[in-house]
């Protein structure tokens, strides 16, 4: 069901709208970490610094797949706010056939040039094989990644975030039973668990993509719309460009950051795999929220309400640090436990590399959260140069102090202790930003 943000009162209306994104978050989650879990606890340590390493390079994808998502997505949200429906048509095809193409480009790049950069991230040669193996068969599924995160982002600017919830519910449960399968039946090793994904993802994307058309059909403005606009376009890559930039630096200075870490061995590189991947799930779990204040910043735009985007932004703020306390509780008193449910008999090296991570991480994660809310508000708004300052200072923070530190009788210790400088300098940048956008005199109503 589509549902109007505009109106309603903002702190209702924009939980009511992320509490199914919260779930899908949870499943999103068990997608992303069902393949660490399954190579750490099934095939070995080993598979798990592979299937890690991989990881990084997918970002890469990922970061495309996300732009283009947010680039339709805000602008649809315009759109629909401001009850342009055929406009709002032809955006969300002008999306598909934008995004149609660069992932055909990716998908080229990816063949030719995946062999090499796990070559110049260091890729150790027990893990290096299997790294590339995992990635030759993801980047085969790359259009069901790219089309279904169309499908949802055009979702989400509907104010609909239940029905991409129960697409994804079902093909994450699928994909953990299929990776068992694939790995313990079959024997197929990082290979079953590649598969199993490629699999899932395609189910997902054809039936998301299925039931978007029809309730785009549905949409007001019965009469054709035009399948392709380059205005549109150019509003489009306006908001996707600067976030497919952000994305893929974020994905160059964590390449980066694996290449330097590599440096340490397989058992420093696997505690680092299982910790990333649950830091991931705290760092994506708040970057989805602040999607959903994206979609509602953008809406209320579109419906020149400016003083609900101010309310929004406190509630999506209360929100995240309900949100933040006990994963922090969590993972700074239980972290090893959370990490062995990828690390099945684990070296010294591993358990200590990610028990650390995890705890130097976790009291920071109410700053980086505030942040993300933010920068949600500053993407449905369009301000992208001051989304992407504020991300890219934070970027060269952690990257430049984990070259310098870990030169240093702080070894591997002196990388984690990177991230929170960073994520600290970019908060304040992002809020300040924040304070500074056209809502800061606005005095209309708020309901």
């Amino acid at each position: 069901m589509n549902k109007d943000l505009t109106v309603g009162r903002p702190e209702t209306v924009l939980w009511r709208f992320c509490l199914p994104l919260f779930g899908s978050i949870i499943f999103q989650q068990l997608y992303n970490i069902a393949d660490s879990l399954v190579a750490g606890k099934f095939i070995g340590e080993e598979a798990l610094a592979a299937v890690g390493n991989s990881y990084e390079v997918t970002l890469i994808f990922l970061a495309f797949a996300f732009g283009c998502n947010m680039g339709c997505s805000v602008v649809v949200s315009q759109l629909f706010g401001a009850g342009e429906y055929g406009k709002m048509k032809t955006a969300a095809s002008t999306a598909c056939l934008a995004s149609a193409v660069l992932c055909a480009a990716l998908m080229l790049g990816g063949a030719l040039g995946c062999e090499g950069l796990l070559r110049l991230i260091n890729t150790p040669a027990e893990a290096f094989e299997a790294s590339r193996l995992y990635l030759d068969i993801y980047i085969w599924g790359l259009p069901f990644v790219f089309f279904y995160n169309i499908a949802t982002g055009v979702f989400s600017a509907l104010g609909d975030s239940r029905t991409p919830f129960l697409f994804l519910a079902a093909s994450s449960t699928a994909n953990i039973a299929m990776d068992v399968l694939f790995v313990t039946a079959f024997d197929m090793g990082v290979a079953g668990v590649a598969w199993a994904t490629f699999l899932c993802q395609g189910v997902s994307c054809v039936l998301a993509v299925g039931a978007v058309r029809v309730r785009l059909r549905k949409a007001g403005s019965p009469e054709p719309a035009p399948l392709f606009s380059l205005l549109l376009l150019k509003k489009i890559a306006a908001i996707a460009v600067p976030s497919i930039l952000q994305q893929s630096f974020i994905s160059v200075g964590n390449i980066v950051l694996q290449g330097i870490i590599n440096g340490f061995g397989t058992g420093v590189m696997a505690g680092y795999s299982a910790g990333v991947k649950l830091n991931n799930l705290v760092v994506t779990s708040f970057t989805t929220l602040a999607n959903g204040v994206s979609n509602y910043t953008a809406q209320n735009i579109g419906a020149r309400k400016l003083l609900r985007v101010k309310a929004g932004f406190r509630a999506g703020v209360k929100l995240v640090w309900l949100l933040s306390l006990p994963l922090f509780l969590l993972y700074f008193f239980a972290g090893r436990r959370a990490l062995s449910l990828f690390l099945e008999n684990p070296t010294k090296d591993a358990l200590q590399t990610g028990v650390y991570y995890l705890r130097i991480l976790s009291p920071f994660y109410f700053i980086i959260s505030a942040k993300l809310v933010a920068d949600g508000v500053l993407r449905g708004s369009g301000r992208m140069l001051c989304f992407m300052a504020s991300t890219f200072t934070d970027l060269i923070l952690r990257v430049a102090l984990a070259a310098l530190l870990a030169q240093t009788a702080l070894g591997a210790l002196g990388i984690w202790c990177s991230w929170p400088i960073g994520w600290t300098a970019a908060t304040a940048m992002s809020i300040l930003f924040y304070r500074a956008g056209p809502w800061k005199n606005a005095g209309d109503a708020a309901e």
